[in-house]
């Protein structure tokens, strides 16, 4: 018995060593996937549960060159609504504008009152919430809306985002939600990423550069992460930015530190933007520069059809930049970096 033993063992251990040798590269990759496909999972689950029952609302295709042709979509108004009564909101992330009607019975629905282009939409639904009729258009890709009205008809055009900014960049706040990300000594990473984006949001309002800045998230939500990219994909955007903060894989506080950037490996546009995103933020807040690395394993980095650069800011397994990371003067600093790092690669032509 302990001959079989010693000679089974003198052949399993090698092919274990050798396993283990092949795959061990492979095991930080299937950490991140587990991790992504359970924040995945949290995403989806919040956007279904904020979705609600809606009916088709079918399009009259416009042959009247008179009604109704100022617009590429026109909306008759109902009787006695006054255009300045109508509460129009286009949410970029889900490519959905949601018209909200004061005093619409569900007979106006019936009587086909949008007329118009449909070349521009994927869907078109409705609703009653109380005394307000709700109609949601999800449109093919994100658009500016270009927006009038008379006593008659609300108009609609659509501007693609290059047609109105010179530029167009989007910026992401990684988490949110149910999805903390790393949490450290009561600190998670999701508030510290949404921080540094809303100082980055103030200081792109400051300035006078006529740059599209679009952002997945400036509260607690939780977009999923096809809408984080596809924001960038269908506003055809220059660049792509997420924003997140590094920890160690045990969770163990220790002495690593510094600023990383990941970026697509297949993309050379990727590389450059990430190089200068890492020189701009370690300057602006003299932390060490840990480097580029290989991102592809990242659902929003491979799927980006845009160069793409995931910022991990800073190590919150380490007690120093910890602290440093949960107060408003660190934070503004990333955001002066990440800023300057923008307009150096569309200076640059990345």
């Amino acid at each position: 018995m302990e001959e079989k033993a010693l000679k089974f063992a003198a052949v399993f251990l090698p092919v274990l060593a050798l396993f283990v040798c092949l795959f061990l590269p492979f095991f930080p990759r299937l950490h991140t996937w587990a991790e992504e496909a359970r924040e995945a999972r949290l995403a989806e689950a919040e956007f279904a549960a904020s979705q609600q029952e809606m009916e088709d609302l079918e399009i009259k295709e416009e042959t009247d060159s008179g009604t109704g042709a100022k617009g590429q979509l026109n909306l008759r108004l109902p009787d006695g609504v006054d255009g300045s009564k109508v509460h129009i909101r286009n949410d970029y992330v889900t490519q959905t504008i949601r018209i909200e009607i004061p005093g619409t019975d569900l007979a106006y629905f019936d009587s086909y009152p949008i007329s118009g282009s449909s070349s521009h939409i994927d869907t078109m639904s409705y609703t009653k919430e109380g005394d307000e009729g709700v109609i949601e258009i999800v449109m093919d890709r994100v658009y500016e809306l270009d927006m009038d009205y008379d006593s008659d008809y609300y108009y609609f055009n659509f501007l693609k985002p290059h047609d109105v900014y010179d530029k167009v960049v989007v910026i992401d706040a990684g988490h949110g939600g149910r999805a903390a990300g790393a949490t450290k000594q009561g600190i998670r990473e999701k508030e510290i990423n949404l921080a540094i984006v809303l100082e980055l949001h103030k200081i792109f309002a400051e300035s006078d550069e006529k740059i599209g800045v679009y952002f997945t998230r400036t509260d607690d939500g939780n977009p999923t992460f096809d809408q984080r990219v596809q924001l960038a994909n269908k506003s055809e955007a220059d660049l792509f930015i997420s924003v997140h903060n590094n920890s160690l894989g045990n969770g163990r506080m220790s002495r690593t530190n510094g600023t990383q950037v990941m970026y697509n490996e297949t993309s050379e546009e990727s590389r450059m933007f990430a190089q200068i995103c890492l020189e701009e933020v370690t300057k602006a807040l003299g932390s060490r520069d840990k480097g580029l690395v290989e991102g592809n394993s990242i659902f929003i980095i491979r799927t980006s059809e845009v160069p793409v650069a995931l910022i991990e800011v800073g190590f919150m397994t380490n007690q120093k930049e910890l602290e440093l990371l949960a107060t408003s003067e660190y934070q503004r600093q990333a955001a002066e970096g990440i800023y300057r790092a923008i307009l150096r690669a569309l200076a640059e032509g990345v």
